[in-house]
Order: structure tokens, then sequence, then C-alpha cells
């Protein structure tokens, strides 16, 4: 039995992958059973083989791939979709968030008393980026707060745990994963919040940029906040 699925979303991420494995296995291994799962959004560097290898030795590591890259959400959602673990946390494969930081994402869903808790969000501390994208940042996370109320400061966050089958009731959409606070609590699920360490980039280069990121961000955030206007009021209550 499989309690807990790692996902980690990745494009051409080769050279970070080994180190990332390795911190997982570190982190994990002293709360039970676990799985960590990469999705390989369409890399042309060897990230598959460096996993193809990997998994020789590691049984509870799974490859998904995607043959054309769907970007970050559509990868996540790969990931849960085939995720065997009732919990499921993701972080990014650039090393950038720490592996380390996963016990404060599913250890809170697992505590009892915890059964309306759907998602633990992590939120950056002492971030290790340039000021440029830094700013961007916390201008946007600014309009989404605001425009949201989802009580959440970081929301582009990678590392975040929550309960898979609530993910798979979330309506899906490009970019969906930088929304998950406001699309769980639309659903009735508390928010928890914890901050999380952040690191440099270990190796590689981002597949971001900022106008990307401003430009869909606007478009999506319309699209919250209309899913969240548009929610189901009314909840079944069968009787015998």
């Amino acid at each position: 039995m499989v309690t807990i699925s790692i996902v980690i979303p990745a494009k051409n991420e080769a050279e970070n992958l080994p180190d990332l494995l390795d911190g997982i296995d570190a982190a994990c291994a002293p709360h039970g059973s676990y799985e960590v799962l990469v999705i390989d959004d369409g890399s042309t560097d060897t990230s598959v083989a460096v996993i193809e290898a990997r998994m020789r030795a590691h049984p509870n590591l799974r490859l998904i791939r995607h043959d054309v890259s769907g970007g970050q959400s559509a990868a996540v959602h790969s990931g849960v979709l085939a995720a065997r673990g009732s919990i499921v946390c993701t972080l990014d494969a650039d090393g950038q968030n720490p592996p380390s930081e996963l016990p404060k994402l599913f250890l809170p869903l697992l505590a009892p008393g915890s059964e309306r808790i759907g998602i633990v969000a992590g939120q950056r501390v002492g971030r290790q980026d340039t000021m440029s994208k830094k700013l961007a940042s916390r201008f946007a996370n600014w309009i989404r707060s605001t425009a949201l109320n989802d009580g959440t400061r970081d929301t582009g966050c990678g590392l975040k745990g929550f309960r898979r089958d609530a993910f798979l009731r979330l309506p899906f959409f490009n970019h969906m994963h930088r929304y998950l606070p406001a699309l769980f609590k639309r659903d009735g699920w508390e928010v928890a919040h914890v901050d999380v360490a952040h690191e440099a980039r270990h190796a590689g280069r981002s597949n971001y940029n900022n106008l990307q990121r401003g430009f869909v961000g606007a478009i999506d955030l319309l699209g919250v906040m209309w899913l969240i206007r548009r929610k189901k009021k009314s909840r079944p209550n069968e009787r015998a």
C-alpha cells in the first residue's frame, strides 16, 4: 500500500534529477510507504535515460512521458491520475524546492483531525531568484490574492501537498497549478500554509519568463474568478 505519491513535472532537467531524487528518498523514507512519479513533459535532453537507469534500483520510482510538452499543469494532472497514494505532493524538478521540506506537506494531511484540510501549500521564504523575478512574482501574487481572497501569499511555489481524490474533482485547465488553494477553497476544503525554504537553480535554465507568466496569468485569473462565482451551491444529503 502506497500512502504518499511524490509528483515531479520535469522538462530538460537531466542534471538536476539525480540529486533531487536522492533528497526525496532521504526525506520520505522515515515516514512509511511512498512512490515517486517523474512526469517527463517532452524533454529533449537525457532526462528519460537518467530516470530509466535509476528505476532499475528504485522500484518505487515511476516514469510518465508526454510525447509533446503540455506544460506544468498537464504534467501534474497526468501524475495525479497515475498516482497510487491518497496524498500527493508536488515539487519542481529544478532543485529550487528542497525535498527536505516534503514532510511539512504530507504530515499535516495525515494527522488526526485533519480530514477537512484539502491542501497544504508551501510559501517560499528567502527566495533565491533574480530581483526581476521576485518583483514580478510579488506583484502577481498581490493581484491574485486580492481578486480571489484565497489567503495565499505565494501560490507559485511548487511545493504543495493535497488529497488526490479532491484534486481530481477540480476543474482542469492549463496553468491551474497556480490556483490550487483558491480552487480547493472553492470546493469547501480548508487550506493550510507552511513556510518552506528556497534554493538557487542548481543547473539548466528556466522554461518560463516573466512576460509569459504575466500574459497567461491575467487570462487565467479571470477564468478562476468565473469558476468561483459559478461554483455549485448545494450539497447532496442522502437520507435512509
